[in-house]
């Protein structure tokens, strides 16, 4: 096949004339390429610490930015860890490496200090990259530079196409990636999603800095790289798919017990808690509080494929639900830190509501104008928390430190601030 790395170069945006497409799709005269090898081949699976040795010294030793992708097994396995992570860099070419077989990668980690790292939709990959001892210090995210640079479809297969003019095959993203041995088409296609990552991150840099927004970029990819882990969710359980259908203290008592036994099962089974018992099963056991294991045999997701011993234990959480004392029922919602939901401001105080819908036309207006989403502009929830509770004078220098405080960037609060000022004072 044509070598992509030549090509790639000289089709940077080459569908849109040096700008981002106006419809997301390819040039008409100019059809996109199927990229269907890599250019070095497949490379073998790293899975030894012989082997590992070999790619950090390889690694180390490249030059220019380190493409970064990690494969995960998601809705087949608990949690989220990595099955799979592929690199690709100048000098050292492509890296395949299981961290299962191989454990802790901080080696390649340590090796890699100081290189930038290219990655697609970053915040994905980062924490299942940190659990295996790999954490960049610099990145350059590709998704985030497609919203920024205000591409309609920031997706990598979409990117790549708009942008270089390639074709990535991506039937295979959703596939089990704790399966071993990988089949051969698995891992082509993982060699291929950082196959013209670094072209993308170049090209996408060019356009970033011919629309003025580098900086803007360079300063939203320091803050992810430089984030702390996430802190674990307060009541995992509430996020229970059909939730809203469950009223009483007693019903979501239920849906906690079974939630809670069946992440138990999951973790120790090493499989997605939605096959062990889907989320419909649990709500519908929650509304309809049966008495013994012949009700709850009778609801759906408990039918006749589930065993007796596999029945009691459901009906044994059900049970401690409902022997819980009035005290210890979980309370209906969570308690609220920050502003009531926007529908309920126009009762509770209609002063904010109205500062609110005029922030909310400010900042649409304005993310328009700088063609990018709204949510990469300012984040909505520092919105309403700004409009809902405005800084004492509301002037500018008030409200650039207030937005400073809820973590807003640098170019976001000089952007953002006067559109802020304008609505408060309305």
């Amino acid at each position: 096949m044509t070598d992509a790395h030549d090509t790639a170069a000289d089709t940077s945006l080459r569908t849109t004339g040096g700008g981002p497409p106006d419809d997301g799709g390819s040039s008409a005269t100019e059809a996109p390429i199927p990229l269907l090898e890599p250019r070095e081949g497949i490379p073998p699976v790293v899975a030894d610490q012989a082997a590992l040795a070999e790619v950090v010294a390889a690694f180390a030793a490249g030059s220019g930015p380190v493409a970064v992708d990690a494969e995960r097994a998601s809705g087949y396995r608990y949690g989220q860890r990595a099955y799979l992570v592929q690199l690709r860099r100048e000098g050292a070419g492509t890296a395949l490496i299981d961290p299962v077989a191989c454990g802790d990668l901080s080696a390649l980690g340590d090796a890699l200090a100081g290189t930038e790292w290219v990655l697609h939709a970053a915040t994905q990959d980062l924490p299942c990259l940190r659990e295996i001892g790999m954490v960049p210090t610099s990145l350059f995210d590709t998704e985030l530079a497609g919203r920024l640079a205000g591409f309609p479809r920031v997706g990598l297969g979409a990117m790549v196409e708009n942008v270089l003019g390639y074709v990535l095959e991506k039937g295979h993203s959703a596939v089990d990636w704790s399966t071993r041995p990988l089949p051969e088409p698995w891992l082509r296609y993982a060699a291929l999603d950082v196959e013209l990552l670094v072209d993308l991150r170049d090209a996408l840099e060019k356009e970033l800095e011919r629309q003025g927004k580098l900086e803007w970029a360079r300063q939203e990819f320091d803050a992810i790289a430089s984030a702390p882990p996430a802190e674990p969710r307060k009541d995992p359980w509430r996020r229970t798919s059909g939730m809203h259908k469950v009223r009483r203290r007693r019903q979501l008592a239920v849906v906690r017990e079974l939630w809670q036994t069946r992440d138990r099962i999951a973790q120790r089974r090493d499989v997605s808690p939605g096959k062990v018992l889907s989320d419909a099963a649990i709500v519908e056991a929650a509304l309809a509080l049966p008495s013994n294991v012949h009700a709850l045999a009778a609801l759906g997701g408990f039918g006749h494929r589930m065993g007796r011993r596999q029945l009691e234990q459901w009906q044994a959480a059900v049970d401690r639900a409902k022997a819980l004392p009035e005290a210890e029922l979980p309370q209906q919602g969570q308690p609220v830190t920050g502003p009531p939901p926007p529908r309920a401001w126009a009762d509770k105080d209609p002063a904010a509501a109205a500062r609110l819908s005029a922030a909310r036309a400010g900042v649409s207006a304005l993310a328009e104008r700088l063609n990018l989403p709204q949510e990469n502009l300012i984040a909505p929830d520092t919105v309403r928390r700004v409009c809902w509770e405005p800084p004492k004078g509301a002037d500018a220098d008030a409200v650039a430190a207030t937005l400073a405080g809820y973590g807003a960037r640098a170019w976001q609060v000089e952007l953002v601030t006067p559109v802020l000022v304008a609505a408060l004072s309305a």
